[in-house]
């Protein structure tokens, strides 16, 4: 697999260029951050950003099968004429067929989105490190159905209630994160998150009237920043 070592004035810059040098968006990138650089003084001795970046290996088995399967002919217009549920679970089905996983796939339907459950495997890899692969699989079911089908509903692909554990373990992080800004009274950060994670904190925190929360940073790969609300000498006590 080809991996290559890519440099950026920030991680997120890092992380553009890495896309740019595979010609794939972050999704489809494994992504390894060896060095997070330094500013240095007043300029020197300033050192960049440095990141491991690979395709994934998911990418690598189901990319061109999936293109054959699209090509055969009369392929479209049986795809048309399938529900977007159906469409993405049929597809699912034939990744994991190509992945060598075998494992059944149920599929729920809400009005916000098309859930797909991967029943249990216990396979590390189906997840990957943070839900990388996971996340990668979902990209792609995803640009599959809404490339033939009319409708834009969400697609959630899940394994193991993932998805759940991971909300649960991030709201729990915000809190913690939360309540050692209240000591401390100084900001918080928590970096690199996607845009699912990043509303996952924002949510948990929004209730709390003496904390705020922004993101931080540019590019689909953002860090969360938890601040103390500043009280104004007209809300002050006495």
């Amino acid at each position: 697999m080809k991996t290559m070592m890519i440099e950026g004035k920030s991680i997120d810059e890092a992380i553009e260029n890495a896309c740019s040098a595979f010609g794939v968006p972050r999704e489809k990138l494994n992504i390894e951050i060896i060095s997070e650089g330094s500013a240095g003084f007043l300029g020197i001795g300033a050192k960049k950003v440095q990141i491991k970046a690979s395709l994934l290996t998911i990418d690598l088995m189901i990319d061109a099968p999936i293109a054959r399967q699209s090509a055969e002919p009369g392929a479209f217009e049986t795809q048309v004429r399938e529900s977007a549920k159906e469409k993405a679970k049929k597809m699912l089905e034939g990744l994991l067929v190509r992945m060598q996983i075998d494992s059944s796939v149920s599929a729920e339907e809400t009005q916000d989105a098309i859930i797909l459950n991967i029943q249990g495997s216990g396979s590390g890899f189906l997840i990957g490190k943070r839900g990388q692969n996971l996340d990668a699989i979902q990209y792609i079911v995803s640009k599959a159905v809404h490339h033939s089908v009319n409708g834009h509903k969400m697609i959630v692909i899940d394994t193991e209630k993932y998805r759940e554990r991971r909300e649960e373990s991030l709201i729990a992080l915000a809190l913690r994160s939360g309540e050692k800004v209240k000591k401390t009274k100084k900001p918080l950060t928590i970096g690199y998150m996607n845009a699912h994670d990043r509303r996952v904190i924002h949510l948990a925190l929004q209730n709390d009237a003496t904390l705020t929360t922004k993101s931080r940073g540019e590019g689909e790969y953002r860090k969360i920043l938890i601040l103390p609300v500043r009280r104004s000498p007209e809300m002050s006590d006495g």
